[in-house]
């Protein structure tokens, strides 16, 4: 005789799941960017469904029964096993690519010239760009690793320090010109300032560093780094650069260093990936070419084993 299927409710379940491991409506609430409420009347539907109280609710908390307590044990695991299930088959499908997160800068400033090394040595290998800005947290993401700029700081990840970061005033050869040249930190004031929006205080940081007081409230803002970079490169101003990401077009001549000056900010550019998950061979190459690009011992494989796939 053929078992009758039960249409089990997946959300309730899920909240149920994450209060009682919490104990709290919550705390469970925040884990699943919900509201309280949400959380309340998705364990309500579980318990119609059920039929039995699965927490005692007070005027200002909650508190599991006996049975919504060897409920919430026997449930406890099954959620992260369908999570590691689907990671599995999200592997398999993208068993030939490496998700990276990283800032539209870094890409095209940085890693975009060298990428082609990669793409020759291992031909079989596809890197997929994340350019969101926003805070790392590999949780509940595709993501297989990040170049990001930071304070090694980040949750349930390794990483390791590609460079420190460094920055200097730059701007284009024709644009010094106009405004007589700069010799001295005091002769910014000459010029016009260029601000990115997510690093709005390079300016104020700069002054402060070698002892100038600047008026970093005035000149042009712009959304990303990349976009100043891009108004520095055509004359539009003085901009703070760093270093490590723009070497290329300051060899090239597309910008220069008039002070000639290398501030360290304290921060570093990282290789970072997750801890939470086993990171897959392809991802270790991708990191292992990564940290041969600045010069760095290799995190995975010796040098030569893991030059062609």
């Amino acid at each position: 005789m053929q078992r009758r299927r039960i249409n089990l409710p997946l959300n309730p379940l899920r909240s149920f799941a994450v209060a009682s491991r919490h104990k709290t409506f919550t705390a469970a609430a925040r884990e699943l960017g919900v509201s309280q409420v949400a959380i309340s009347r998705q364990i309500a539907i579980l318990e119609d469904f059920l039929d039995v109280s699965l927490f005692e609710r007070g005027v200002r908390s909650a508190k599991l029964t006996d049975v919504g307590r060897a409920f919430g044990q026997e449930i406890s695991g099954l959620f992260d096993d369908l999570e590691r299930a689907t990671e599995r088959m999200i592997s398999h499908e993208t068993e030939g690519t490496v998700n990276l997160r990283i800032h539209p800068t870094v890409a095209h400033y940085w890693l975009m010239p060298k990428l082609m090394d990669f793409t020759r040595k291992h031909p079989d290998i596809r890197v997929r760009f994340d350019t969101r800005v926003e805070p790392l947290d590999f949780r509940g993401t595709h993501l297989d690793v990040a170049l990001q700029l930071g304070r090694d700081d980040w949750r349930d990840a390794r990483s390791r320090k590609l460079w420190d970061e460094e920055v200097d005033v730059v701007c284009s050869r024709d644009y010094l010109m106009s405004i007589g040249g700069l010799s001295q930190p005091a002769d910014v004031v000459r010029g016009d300032l260029l601000h990115s929006h997510y690093r709005r205080r390079a300016w104020e940081y700069w002054a402060r560093d070698v002892g100038l007081d600047l008026d970093t409230n005035r000149g042009t803002d712009f959304e990303t780094s990349l976009l100043t970079y891009s108004a520095a490169q055509q004359g539009f101003g003085l901009a703070i650069g760093q270093l490590g990401l723009l070497d290329d077009v300051i060899a090239e001549g597309k910008l220069v260093r008039p002070l000639d000056m290398r501030l360290p900010t304290g921060a570093g550019f990282y290789v970072i990936w997750p801890t939470t998950v086993s990171v897959g061979v392809k991802t270790k190459r991708f990191i292992d070419w990564l940290l041969d690009q600045v010069g760095q011992p290799r995190e995975f494989f010796r040098s030569g084993s893991a030059d062609k796939t």
